[in-house]
């Protein structure tokens, strides 16, 4: 017999009653039933329970082993009887009555208990990470995402894609983020920085001639957590592709994410290919995001005109101003009472905005604050271009540019929550396409890239040359499910004399992107094909999928929301020796002074 295990603890069923097994795992829990002793023993399988009666031989060391041991028992494979049976456990038709009882490896007193539901704060659970990913529900995430992976690996092979891998240790790029930076102890003053995505090297090696490459790639970004976000690194399903357009790289993509949401997802709605497209500022026009969640059933109507020279002052002048008026409906909220519509005005001024004006319509006409000062036909032009009708209300955003977009993206997100319209137990995707190639910094005032740097301008050369900067779309896309971005693309600039106009309009002089980008230009003058990929985020997909707020909760061991693995007490400090072997002296920031106060004369 083998020494720890003849069968995993999910593998007993009623046919194996009468044999002889032997299970080792951990002790997930203890019940005392007057002289019976029962065990739930675990292991990455499953659980199966063990018995030991009064007068045991074993019942000694059982009695003092604590949960989360490691203990190995041997014993008969036993029917339950019909009211003890657990009809929620795989092995809920028996128990191991325990012979032998051996422990493997005895557990201290838990800092949090592994069995049960109860919420822990997140940094105890991420100090203890090894005893967190042991609950059941932190394990099933795990096992979702290895099996995510595997499904995406089979479909990408199965398409005609390599999988290839990238250096880790490579040069800064301008991808959006800072780099993490290593020193490079054989050349001083100099650095490598962690690959924020491997996009140069899966465009040389479509210019190598290997044709369709993927990789789940780990990508490594300076940058600050949030709940759809890790800090510091990230896994993606990196892909490139040569000699392909737009709608083929989303040809290739969409049955793959198609498959992997119908094969994971639990029997919810997920949309069928080809995903709808949805230009870059028909986005931001009707959701107010340029990642919209299509279970939202609410669209944003622009309806400036109707205020324009109106009778209602604020708008009037906000029209008057080259602002823009969005109309954001909230069918059947007319019947709603004066506290919901006090509740969102009050949700607005928390969110920046001076209020959140409206309108109820009703049979006889418009209703509310607004209506009182605008023309009734200017009322029935709103309700008309909103599609409304007696019994709804439709709630207001004025302002400028990408603010009042992206509050009237806020506002229809919210109305659509209070309404309770959003579409249940569904993943729909849309791509996001003809992105700008560049934005005007507000800051700077300068011209940026908007998104991918490397991305193909739609009119190419001659568009750089002749057209506004700010007037230029790209060959970019995102795709988007339940408003989460889990991807960005484009079909890639791979024309040397277009890549130099469009990083010059940005404000880099030919010589800094032939030093910064040298590797991949070079190899572009000796024949590059036109190639495009994408490359959408395997944490995000996995967080779907598993239902999951927050992206830490599908991450093995991640870093907390400061950006520190709590676990391993990283970043830590380096000793004096090694920094000089690195050429390296630090000078940090000086600490704070802190407040004094006044002494007290209290008696």
């Amino acid at each position: 017999m083998h020494p720890y295990r003849t069968h995993s603890c999910a593998a007993l069923r009623a046919e194996d009653a009468g044999a002889t097994a032997r299970l080792s795992g951990w002790v997930h829990s203890k019940r005392d039933h007057g002289g019976l002793l029962f065990i739930d023993l675990r292991d990455h399988a499953g659980i199966t329970q063990i018995v030991i009666p009064s007068g045991s031989s074993v019942m000694e060391a059982a009695e003092a082993v604590r949960v989360e041991s490691v203990v190995t028992v041997t014993g008969e494979v036993v029917l339950r009887d019909g009211a003890t049976r657990n009809p929620n456990l795989p092995t809920g038709d028996i128990e191991v009555r325990a012979k032998e009882f051996a422990v493997q490896s005895a557990a201290a007193v838990l800092p949090f208990q592994v069995a049960g539901q109860e919420h822990y704060p997140e940094d105890l659970r991420l100090k203890y990470r090894y005893l967190d990913l042991r609950r059941d529900k932190v394990r099933r995430n795990m096992m979702l995402r290895a099996q995510v992976i595997a499904s995406l690996r089979r479909r990408m092979v199965e398409q005609g894609f390599t999988e290839f891998q990238t250096p880790i240790l490579t040069a800064s790029s301008p991808e959006g983020a800072r780099d993490f930076l290593v020193p490079a102890r054989m050349h001083p003053g100099k650095f490598y920085a962690l690959p924020q995505a491997p996009q140069q090297f899966k465009q040389l090696a479509m210019v190598a001639g290997l044709d369709r490459y993927f990789q789940i790639a780990p990508c490594f970004r300076d940058e600050a957590a949030r709940a759809d976000r890790s800090p510091g690194e990230f896994y993606q399903l990196d892909f490139e592709m040569a000699f392909a357009t737009q709608e083929e790289v989303f040809a290739t993509l969409e049955p793959v994410m198609e498959g992997v949401f119908r094969e994971f997802g639990g029997g919810r709605e997920v949309s069928a290919a080809p995903f709808v497209r949805i230009p870059y500022a028909e986005a931001m026009a009707v959701y107010g995001s340029d990642k919209p969640d299509l279970r939202n059933p609410l669209k944003i109507s622009d309806v400036t005109e109707a205020f324009a020279g109106s009778g209602f002052g604020l708008f009037s002048k906000i029209a008057a101003d080259g602002g823009e008026i969005r109309a954001i409906p909230a069918p059947g909220a007319g019947d709603r009472p004066r506290g919901f519509f006090d509740k969102l005005n009050n949700w607005a001024r928390e969110n920046g905005a001076g209020g959140l004006g409206y309108i109820v319509f009703e049979a006889d006409g418009g209703k509310g604050p607004i209506a009182k000062n605008l023309e009734a036909e200017r009322v029935e032009a709103i309700r008309e271009k909103t599609g409304l009708k007696a019994g709804d209300a439709v709630f207001f955003a004025a302002g400028k540019g990408d603010d009042v977009a992206k509050f009237s993206g806020l506002v229809r997100t919210r109305i659509a929550t209070e309404l309770d319209l959003i579409e249940k137990d569904a993943f729909r995707f849309c791509w996001i396409v003809d992105f700008p190639m560049y934005e005007l910094n507000e800051e700077t005032k300068q011209i940026d890239f908007s998104h991918n740097p490397f991305s193909m301008p739609q009119g190419g050369l001659e568009a750089l040359n002749t057209q506004d900067p700010l007037k230029i779309k790209a060959y970019q896309y995102d795709i988007v499910c339940n408003g989460i971005e889990l991807s960005s693309g484009a079909i890639r600039n791979h024309l040397p004399e277009v890549m130099i106009r469009a990083f010059e309009i940005a404000g880099y002089p030919e010589s800094e992107v032939e030093a910064r980008f040298g590797g991949m230009l070079n190899a572009f003058r000796y024949g590059a094909p036109p190639h495009g990929g994408s490359a959408p985020g395997v944490d995000r997909m996995v967080m779907l999928l598993a239902d999951e707020p927050n992206i830490r909760e599908v991450i093995l061991f991640p870093l907390n929301q400061q950006g520190e693995d709590l676990m391993m007490g990283a970043p830590a400090p380096v000793e004096s020796a090694r920094l000089k072997e690195l050429s390296l002296a630090l000078d940090l920031p000086k600490p704070k002074p802190t407040a004094k106060t006044e002494p007290t004369n209290a008696g």
